[in-house]
């Protein structure tokens, strides 16, 4: 596929069919309600959790009050969901270019996932990114998270408001980033230089690897640097979201 074909951008599917997505949780809640381009059907929700949510955002929604118990029934079992759940459509698919041509006055970071399967860390990854500015979280079509309720559990809030891109290549991707003048940075146990000495002025994807597996050889070999976050000998790695907000925080802070 050449390199400028913008096909290869777009959401994965709902696993569960046509039935759409429910989101839960305060925070998922009143980000999705925010967003203008999230879709809804309807909401469930206890009278508490309806207090909490405000009726400027429930406007836009056909409303269910019920007790907790009618709440959980509609979700997986143990979701933590503080008497909320919305049902609503996936977002829509972002390209990265669009995105990436917003106009913005500070240094772009974008945040790549290779193979990073988990939505617990995931979303975490992208609620740290949603606090340190990042333009984007980019993950590959396969072995990722696809939008859930899980997900957006986890990020707070984030999935509304970072962009969460996938591509069906991300070495690909970050030849393009490179083309757009992106430096990229491996971060790796084994990285050859400190982070904070492999920041640069300009923009920046990070490039962050499955807790097992780690990078693959095809995506750090198109990096610009394998970069390590310093840590005390007596443990052997950091937890990949914990190791993504370090990350993050060095970045903006140079």
């Amino acid at each position: 596929m050449p390199r400028n074909d913008k096909r290869h951008f777009y959401p994965k599917p709902d696993a569960r069919g046509g039935e759409g997505l429910w989101l839960y949780g305060l925070h998922a809640v009143r980000a999705a309600l925010a967003n203008p381009v999230r879709k809804t059907k309807r909401i469930v929700l206890t009278s508490r959790a309806a207090e909490e949510i405000g009726p400027k955002l429930l406007g836009r929604v056909r409303q269910e009050i019920a007790d907790g118990d009618t709440v959980s029934r509609l979700l997986p079992a143990g979701a933590v969901h503080q008497g909320v759940a919305l049902q609503c459509e996936h977002l829509p698919g972002r390209d990265l270019d669009d995105v990436l041509d917003a106009p913005d006055a500070k240094r772009r970071i974008v945040v790549l996932l290779d193979q990073i399967s988990d939505p617990q860390n995931t979303g975490a990854i992208l609620r740290t990114a949603a606090a340190f500015g990042a333009a984007a979280v980019i993950v590959q079509d396969r072995h990722s998270p696809p939008e859930s309720g899980t997900l957006a559990k986890a990020a707070s809030g984030a999935l509304d408001t970072v962009p969460y891109i996938h591509v069906v290549n991300i070495a690909r991707t970050l030849e393009q980033l490179g083309d757009k003048g992106f430096w990229r940075i491996a971060l790796a146990g084994d990285g050859e230089t400190p982070l904070k000495d492999a920041i640069p002025a300009g923009d920046v994807a990070l490039v962050l690897g499955s807790e097992g597996s780690g990078i693959r050889r095809l995506v750090r070999e198109r990096c610009d640097a394998a970069a390590f976050v310093p840590i005390d000998h007596s443990i052997e790695s950091l937890n990949v979201s914990n190791a993504a907000a370090v990350a993050l925080y060095e970045m903006r802070r140079a």
